[in-house]
């Protein structure tokens, strides 16, 4: 799996270098086999981005991309385009995606992160609530307004792909908890609290799935295996 992501990383234009973050041998040794490179991290951090934080205090580099390794499907296009207004806007700390939300069950559902941003496109808001709402007069309900949010096109979720400038990433990783990151139980609230900007580029396309459970990781075989087939059958005869 770590080998898939990785590979995927590669093909992103302006990627100069692709490093694996971990605490675990087991998972270190599995990509030297395939060639890549490993930095090895304290098996202390709380988050991914204090592990993030502690393998980009080592590295010579403006901004750093986090891809989580559970991520085999990851779109290259999707590292190239939370890249791009990095590289048209010096001032910007952090970069994000997000999608359309395109059902009501995942703009209820808890799991998957809302957000709103602004005219310029940068975030105002994460939230596991659905977010935002339409009115619907003055007692509308939550699931028509949810409902109403949809098919409006004005909802949109969260991709958890990040692009740091180092030295926001070092100060992100520097700072305490905020109240309200600990209450939604979203990091990334907690830039927004320090009043860092997180600019969010929309994306179209399905989100990679991530591998959490044995079932996940059927699913990625499947559709890798599918995919492999395809390439076979439409390849030169």
């Amino acid at each position: 799996m770590i080998q898939h992501v990785h590979e995927r990383v590669t093909r992103a234009r302006g990627i100069a270098r692709v490093l694996v973050a971990t605490d675990d041998e087991r998972i270190a040794s599995a990509v030297r086999a395939f060639g890549g490179e490993v930095v090895m991290t304290s098996a202390d951090h709380a988050t991914g981005t204090d592990r993030l934080a502690e393998a980009a205090r080592r590295l010579d580099a403006d901004v750093v991309v986090n891809v989580q390794g559970d991520e085999p499907l990851i779109d290259p296009l999707w590292i190239e385009a939370a890249l791009e207004p990095m590289a048209h806007d010096a001032t910007l700390p952090i970069a994000t995606l997000s999608l359309p939300i395109r059902s009501l069950d995942e703009m209820l559902s808890p799991s998957v992160v809302k957000v709103v941003t602004d005219g310029r496109g940068d975030a105002l808001y994460f939230s596991r609530s659905p977010i935002p709402l339409v009115r619907q007069g003055a007692a509308g309900d939550l699931q028509a307004a949810a409902a109403a949010a949809v098919a409006r096109g004005l909802a949109r979720k969260h991709v958890g792909l990040y692009a740091y400038r180092r030295e926001a990433l070092l100060r992100f990783a520097s700072l305490p908890p905020a109240a309200i990151e600990e209450a939604e139980g979203l990091e990334q609230l907690r830039a927004l609290s320090d009043g860092m900007r997180i600019r969010v580029v929309p994306v179209e396309g399905e989100s990679g799935l991530a591998v959490d459970t044995p079932e996940d990781l059927d699913r990625v075989r499947s559709l890798l295996a599918g995919r492999d087939a395809g390439a076979h059958a439409t390849g030169p005869r």
